[in-house]
């Protein structure tokens, strides 16, 4: 059966990071963009990851940050992945993830004028400029950089991409089962969704999604 991966994005204490990992998240979002309501600054960041068990992937989301930023970010925190969610060019991403010698995964806002075809070719230019790209993360285009709760139409995803994607975007409990039925992508990424007011989250709202996730591995198997 395949599983699914799931990331808990805009984690801000110790106590929801706990309760991500028990519920089974496989990654934990700390956001370092100031603007944010679910920034935390790297020393909270560093406090709050002490004590995170073996194979949990901690990523970092950057906006438009520079090298030194992200060098001051990874001095004080554990963070093993690298999200660029901002305005940065390819050769930005690539140049900074070198710089820092960590993987990245690269968020891309879709539009209601994207293509299939346009994402494809985005893929294809990040993997040709570094060997450290992960992979591509599906958002919705809002005003602002992530976090937004709104969903955008899934049917823009290539078939041929989607087994390769994080999905993202207005995820929540109440429609995880369907989204992974119709995209199957190889991972979800939650904020919004598991949160009683911005950059608040819940641990109830925590579990209950990744319950959701794990219930549409199972339907998705049958």
């Amino acid at each position: 059966m395949k599983r699914t991966r799931i990331k808990i994005c805009g984690l801000t204490t110790a106590e929801h990071v706990a309760a991500a990992v028990d519920a089974g998240a496989d990654a934990i979002g700390l956001v370092f963009y100031p603007k944010s309501p679910r920034y935390i600054t790297p020393d909270e960041a560093g406090r709050i990851m002490t004590g995170i068990p073996p194979y949990i992937t901690i990523v970092g989301l950057f906006v438009n940050a520079s090298v030194d930023e992200v060098s001051k970010v990874l001095e004080a925190a554990p963070i093993s992945l690298l999200q660029f969610h901002g305005d940065e060019s390819v050769e930005q991403c690539a140049g900074i993830a070198e710089a820092v010698n960590r993987p990245f995964v690269r968020a891309v806002r879709v539009g209601a004028d994207a293509t299939g075809t346009d994402l494809l070719k985005c893929e294809q230019d990040y993997r040709a400029a570094s060997m450290l790209f992960n992979g591509l993360l599906l958002d919705a285009h809002v005003d602002g950089y992530g976090g937004g709760g709104k969903v955008f139409d899934w049917s823009l995803i290539p078939k041929e991409l989607a087994p390769r994607v994080v999905l993202s975007g207005g995820l929540s409990a109440q429609n995880a089962i369907e989204a992974i039925d119709r995209v199957r992508p190889y991972a979800v990424d939650v904020s919004s969704g598991v949160e009683v007011a911005k950059g608040i989250k819940d641990a109830a709202r925590i579990r209950a999604f990744i319950d959701a996730v794990r219930k549409a591995d199972v339907l998705s198997a049958e």
